[in-house]
């Protein structure tokens, strides 16, 4: 795509080829979008939005219905009539329009939109929820953008975007036991806070994040925005390859999406050799500590799931860690796959029969108490660890609770005390 040889990253590229042309970090272009994605809460005042914009226009059809997605996962099932209004509407607009819509059946969208083919190396990939960025960990540029642009987005394929600049996060080393992918990103996000990406393509290499599986790269992009990125990028191999494979006959890989050497980029080195397990504390994702600085924190709920943490692996990690042994008395353990393709896993490992023996509860897929907007919500005064990827204050239930964030091996472990526990333990 580049026309002068200057080196360019993945980002750079990306946009160059979304807009026709080539660019570079700091300009503003009018990109052409290879697929958008929108679910349940963010949906319907997308939809308003577009009508709005086609108000004036006899034809009010989407630009392109085969490149949008919709799918249901925040409030699924239904759990009030104001939830089950959206459903009906968004329902409609797919129908009328010709669009996908996994409906309620599939799961997550953010592990369903990989899963099901959607994405690929080189894509530029818009979804009306912040958690979008998890796609690159296929090597796409996507990123989060707001229902109105979701509503533009549907009336053109395009959207305006200002190019980011990339840091460049280098971690090499191997992962100590019981160490993941969870722990890496977290004691990422601890060292450089918050607004430390801010609308910046977060892109992460390195010999520890090229021996990942997928499965954990998703939970690396995903929390590309708890650093404030725009995008959370891992560029594309021989593993996205072959998952690619899987869901893709067709695909072919291409080699090209990937940053050059000497691309201007801010660059942030890292050894996880000796990292230990990491803890999110109350109330930001950013207060990062060692396993050991909190341990013997009492307990009240446990939530294995969400789009950072509900996939087959992550909830094979707690399953072996647990073993025959029960849920500590006094603990609510929650387990929420993905999706119905990982729920499907889960249930013919025999880990569902497992945990349900063990007391936890297991659910069907869907965000569960990730957003604190559908059931297992926390009350006043409880304290809950998740997998997922936000512990702000009320995040899962009261503002009056507690939060913390961790590993599926770090939960696990806690599970079977009913405090936080360091999973190099068990």
């Amino acid at each position: 795509m580049s026309t002068n040889n200057e080196p360019m990253t993945i980002s750079e590229k990306i946009f160059s080829k979304a807009a026709g042309k080539t660019v570079k970090a700091g300009e503003f272009v009018l990109a052409n979008i290879d697929r958008a994605m929108t679910h349940d809460i963010t949906g319907p005042l997308a939809v308003e939005g577009f009508y709005e914009i086609m108000r004036d226009k006899e034809e009010k059809k989407v630009w392109d219905p085969s490149k949008i997605v919709i799918l249901f996962d925040h409030q699924v099932p239904a759990d009030s009539l104001n939830a089950a209004q959206n459903h009906i509407m968004l329902r409609k607009f797919a129908k009328e329009q010709g669009i996908i819509n996994y409906d309620v059946y599939e799961g997550v969208c953010h592990q369903v939109m990989p899963e099901k083919g959607h994405v690929k190396p080189g894509d530029l990939v818009v979804g009306s929820d912040s958690h979008t960025c998890a796609y690159g960990s296929l090597g796409a540029f996507s990123t989060g953008i707001g229902s109105t642009d979701m509503a533009a987005v549907f009336a053109s394929g395009k959207l305006w975007f200002k190019v980011p600049e990339t840091i460049r996060f280098e971690v090499e080393g191997k992962l100590p036991k019981h160490v993941y992918s969870k722990d890496i990103i977290l004691h990422l996000i601890g060292d450089v806070g918050a607004e430390g990406a801010r609308y910046k393509a977060a892109e992460y290499a390195g010999s520890a994040i090229s021996s990942l599986p997928m499965s954990e790269r998703m939970t690396i992009s995903n929390m590309a925005i708890e650093m404030g990125g725009k995008a959370g990028i891992i560029e594309a191999d021989a593993v996205t390859e072959a998952y690619l494979k899987e869901r893709i006959p067709d695909y072919e890989f291409d080699p090209y999406w990937k940053s050059d050497e000497g691309a201007e980029r801010e660059l942030h080195k890292y050894d996880i050799s000796n990292l230990e397990p990491q803890v999110a504390c109350p109330h930001n994702v950013d207060n990062v500590k060692p396993v050991t600085e909190v341990e013997g924190t009492k307990l009240d709920q446990i939530f294995v799931g969400s789009c950072t943490n509900g996939r087959f692996e992550d909830i094979e990690v707690v399953a072996k860690m647990m073993g025959d042994e029960p849920v500590a008395k006094g603990v609510r353990l929650l387990i929420i796959p993905a999706s119905r393709t990982e729920y499907m896993k889960v249930l013919k490992a025999g880990y569902i029969e497992q945990f349900m023996e063990a007391g936890a509860i297991v659910e069907a897929p869907c965000c569960g108490p990730c957003m604190g907007g559908s059931f297992g919500l926390l009350g006043d005064g409880e304290v809950g660890l998740a997998t997922s990827n936000r512990n702000f204050k009320g995040r899962e239930g009261s503002p009056q609770s507690f939060v913390y964030l961790s590993s599926p091996a770090t939960a696990a472990a806690s599970a079977l005390t009913g405090e936080i526990t360091d999973p190099r333990k068990i």
